[in-house]
């Protein structure tokens, strides 16, 4: 290994060592996940749940899982679920756009000044 060669590994790592500056970017970088990851959680959430009630509304109807609970007739029951589920899904995408859109209107402003102050530099 050359000379530069040891320069550069040792110079990569002593870079993994020194504390960082904390720049504008790296500010706009929070305040960016700051507005979307709280919609994201949700959106991820609200829809699994969704989903898994969806899937056992299905199990209901396809399948003797509702006699093994019990159910005398497990289709009514089974589809009133199964309905629900979808119910879900389908308003999951609007409360994730609404959440998103407050927290948009909650830091957008001050994204918008630190954004131009670093394309303006």
């Amino acid at each position: 290994m050359n000379k530069n060669d040891q320069q550069f590994m040792a110079q990569k790592i002593r870079s993994q060592y020194v504390e960082k500056e904390s720049t504008e970017l790296d500010e706009l970088r929070t305040l960016d996940t700051k507005v979307k990851r709280p919609a994201n959680i949700f959106a991820y959430v609200f829809g699994s749940i969704s989903a898994i009630i969806m899937g056992t509304g299905m199990s209901l109807v396809m399948t003797d899982i509702g006699s093994t609970l019990g159910i005398e007739s497990a289709m009514a029951p089974g589809v009133v679920i199964g309905i629900l589920g979808m119910v879900m899904a389908l308003v999951n995408y609007p409360i994730y756009k609404g959440i998103l859109g407050k927290r948009k209107t909650k830091y957008g402003a001050e994204i918008l000044e630190l954004s131009d102050k670093i394309m303006n530099k």
